[in-house]
């Protein structure tokens, strides 16, 4: 399984986080860096870490081909890669499966408590959270929390 950066490791909690495991919408925190989100993208989905599948929810769109809208979802490898769930036995990452079976529900799936998710939970509030939240939840220096963000 490939070591996965803050980016891709934000990603990936943000699907778990959703029902259909969607990256789209993308947190605000990427709002200003496409590129770098588009590459963290790329890596996921060569690793088998995310699928691209046909959606019809307009705010999961990741491209659209003519009439036809698709997604990117994490798939069960990628929800194990942060910790949540199993991948199969044997093998790094399990063959495609059905949209369905492919992806725990939130509801049952147990995340690891991580610095990166209690901070997501922290800026999801309808207030947000001010930088001296941050710093006291996560122990980090003011810069290293700025840069996070």
């Amino acid at each position: 399984m490939p070591r996965l950066n803050d980016t891709q490791s934000i990603l990936l909690a943000h699907a778990a986080q959703n029902d259909t495991a969607s990256l789209y919408p993308l947190p605000l925190a990427f709002s200003d860096g496409a590129d770098r989100v588009r590459r963290a993208i790329a890596t996921l989905l060569r690793h088998g870490l995310v699928e691209e599948r046909e959606t019809v929810d307009a705010k999961a769109v990741h491209r659209t081909d003519h009439d036809l809208r698709y997604g990117m979802f994490a798939t069960a490898a990628g929800l194990a890669a942060i910790g949540i769930g199993e991948v199969g036995e044997g093998s790094a990452v399990a063959a495609p499966e059905p949209a369905v079976a492919a992806v725990p529900t939130p509801a049952t799936a147990t995340p690891r408590p991580t610095k990166a998710g209690a901070v997501l939970a922290l800026l999801s509030q309808p207030a947000g959270a001010t930088l001296g939240e941050l710093i006291s939840l996560t122990g980090w220096l003011p810069h290293t929390t700025r840069a996070a963000l």
